[in-house]
């Protein structure tokens, strides 16, 4: 399994609905856990992107048939995918791993530049790479280039 940490993002809830947008531009699947609050924040937004661009998405209570049709889910608490559904990706936003994440084929983990959210962030970091997942680094942090 992989795991990418994309680190140093300046606008995490911005950033999230970007690499939604391209997921779903790649026909990907892509289940979000985190806070409440932030799940909403990224709810909204995604209906706002583009006045010409919808990116399908739905909470997790939501009916069978409107889940079906939704390659992006938002969750509080983490459920198993759907088994007759291609597997999808796990976008992480809780401060800890949820327990069901091996489910999944892919996990994304979007750090902010809070040093708490870093912090959090290290201690998932070596979770991960005691459980032996494939890591992959993102820096997110804009380049500058002197003149």
């Amino acid at each position: 399994m992989e795991v990418a940490f994309h680190f140093n993002v300046s606008e995490p809830t911005d950033y999230c609905c970007r690499l939604l947008r391209k997921a779903h531009g790649r026909g990907a699947r892509v289940t979000v856990t985190g806070p409440r609050q932030r799940l909403l924040d990224i709810d909204q937004r995604l209906w706002a992107l583009s006045p010409t661009e919808f990116v399908p998405h739905a909470w997790a209570d939501a009916a069978a048939e409107v889940l079906m049709c939704s390659p992006i889910v938002l969750c509080e608490s983490l459920t198993p995918p759907d088994p007759g559904l291609a597997p999808p990706m796990l976008l992480n936003l809780l401060a800890h791993i949820p327990a069901d994440y091996t489910q999944y084929e892919r996990v994304i983990e979007v750090v902010g530049l809070a040093q708490a959210e870093r912090a959090q962030a290290r201690q998932r970091w070596r979770a991960y790479d005691q459980a032996q997942h494939r890591l992959t680094r993102h820096d997110a942090a804009p380049t500058s280039s002197a003149p």
